[in-house]
């Protein structure tokens, strides 16, 4: 058994020295000259670490419900939530379910025909075209859904509204025309009755 293995040690010795591997009966240190450069400098392999999507902020924008009054619904806008992106939402308009479960807006227009500024408490919306171009209560409605949502954002507390930078005036409840600001006690008549911040899926 021992010759056998005796044998096997020699055969193997042999082989090692056929292949150029230095033969060494106990460890030994390598000289640095020796080791293989990318052995002694590995490269390091880069980690990218994808960025997280953003989130949308849940903001609230107001539609008409079956009632003829403002309902809350919240839109998930892109941030950072600015009131031109929330009133842009508003514009627009409900999804499908939403318009099955008997929501409308009257307001018309699409969300890139508008841009929004606040200064001391005061919105300032401006459309690009006139985004209130139905008559009677409904328009007084259309009205309502832009007041309730401009004044859903924290600091606003009055709305003026412009159309392609021209102020215009807008009816109220009370059915007379003003040029504002207004607020959202201007329009208690078509305030929510039913529970506000509703997502129709």
């Amino acid at each position: 058994m021992r010759a056998r293995t005796a044998a096997a040690l020699v055969a193997s010795a042999l082989v090692a020295a056929a292949c150029g591997i230095p033969v060494a009966s106990s460890p030994s240190k390598i000289a640095r000259s020796d080791v293989p450069f990318h052995l002694l400098n590995p490269g390091t392999t880069p980690t990218t670490v994808p960025a997280a999507p953003p989130v949308g902020a849940r903001e609230q924008i107001y539609l008409v419900d079956t009632t003829q009054h403002v309902i809350g619904v919240i839109r998930d806008v892109a941030p950072p939530a600015t009131l031109t992106e929330v009133m842009g939402a508003l514009l627009d308009g409900p999804t499908s379910a939403e318009t099955s479960a008997g929501l409308q807006s009257f307001l018309t227009g699409k969300p890139a025909d508008v841009v929004a500024t606040v200064a001391g408490g005061i919105a300032t919306v401006d459309f690009t075209t006139n985004p209130f171009q139905i008559v009677g209560p409904d328009q007084t409605l259309a009205v309502a859904q832009a007041v309730y949502t401009a004044t859903a954002q924290p600091g606003v507390l009055g709305v003026l509204f412009e159309i392609d930078g021209n102020p215009i005036e807008v009816p109220t409840a009370a059915g007379v025309q003003v040029p504002g600001p207004v607020t959202d006690a201007t329009y208690a008549a078509q305030a929510p009755v039913a529970p506000t911040a509703t997502s129709v899926p």
